[in-house]
């Protein structure tokens, strides 16, 4: 089954939902970048709240970046998503290892770290792109996510996000952002409060069959969810030869007439699908000229 989002209003307008499965980006991102179980989870939920994320956005062209750090052995968690919710991301350290909890649970909070933030950035075509940076609360990511639209974009937020591996794979992936809109009553919020606090996770309802659409009636049960539209989403690199020759333009005239001289080749990798590109002597030559 493809990856996809179903877009939900409820509650006669009060609400919006935006509710997804998966899997397949989550798997295609550990298998691109060979990361463990808690690196996975870190970056399979940021991956799948970052894809609703962009499907926020309004213009075709519109572009939205996240970042999270937070001072813990992970590193740095990057991910971007185009207005159609396609993503694409990495983490700094895919090796990274800590202890679960107790229950047997990943602890991702001890891979990610608390003592950072989570920043938004969006390009929306303007001079200047949006920039939000708010602090992380648990760790968690979905959590954070939370925190974050409550205080950027002053929106009550229910985000909930989970991945399920089985040995190395993901079995499922998936999550849910729900928002209150101002003119929520608070009929609607104590409902939607009543809902939240009987919910299972993301993945035990996954696991039990059931799809965003299931899941959607679940979260809204009693207000009255009307789905607007399906969409499709995956994790897709646009990079190429020719774009990621910036990196090579970016280091400078020195640094690269140093590489002609020594090395007569260069590659370069994109750190979002570890595709490498090779660089002959009279293609750098070529950028040389161009710098």
């Amino acid at each position: 089954m493809k990856d996809y989002v179903v877009r939900a209003t409820a509650g006669d307008g009060q609400i919006r939902a935006f509710v997804s499965t998966t899997k397949n980006i989550v798997e295609e991102a550990r298998a691109v970048h060979e990361t463990t179980k808690v690196a996975t989870a870190a970056l399979g939920r940021t991956l799948t709240a970052t894809s609703m994320m962009g499907l926020m956005m309004k213009n075709e062209n519109d572009k939205l970046t996240v970042i999270i750090k937070g001072g813990g052995p992970i590193g740095t968690i990057l991910t971007t998503s185009d207005s159609k919710g396609t993503v694409k991301g990495y983490v700094s350290n895919p090796n990274v290892q800590v202890p679960d909890y107790e229950n047997g649970k990943l602890n991702v909070a001890a891979a990610v770290g608390t003592n950072g933030a989570v920043k938004v950035i969006k390009d929306l075509g303007l001079r200047e792109p949006y920039n939000g940076a708010y602090p992380l609360v648990s760790g968690e990511i979905a959590q954070d996510f939370t925190h974050y639209f409550a205080l950027s974009e002053q929106t009550p937020s229910v985000v909930a996000l989970g991945v399920l591996t089985k040995e190395t794979e993901v079995e499922y992936a998936g999550g849910f952002i729900v928002q209150l809109m101002p003119d929520a009553t608070e009929e609607t919020i104590d409902k939607l409060e009543e809902n939240v606090g009987k919910l299972q996770s993301v993945t035990t309802m996954l696991k039990e069959g059931n799809t965003p659409e299931e899941i959607l009636d679940i979260v809204l049960e009693g207000l009255s969810p009307k789905i607007l539209d399906k969409c499709e989403i995956k994790f897709e690199c646009e990079c190429s030869k020719e774009k990621v020759k910036k990196v090579l333009i970016a280091i400078g005239k020195n640094s690269l007439s140093e590489i002609i001289e020594e090395d007569k080749e260069a590659e370069v990798g994109c750190q979002f699908c570890n595709r490498k590109y090779k660089y002959t002597e009279d293609e750098l030559v070529d950028i040389l000229k161009e710098m």
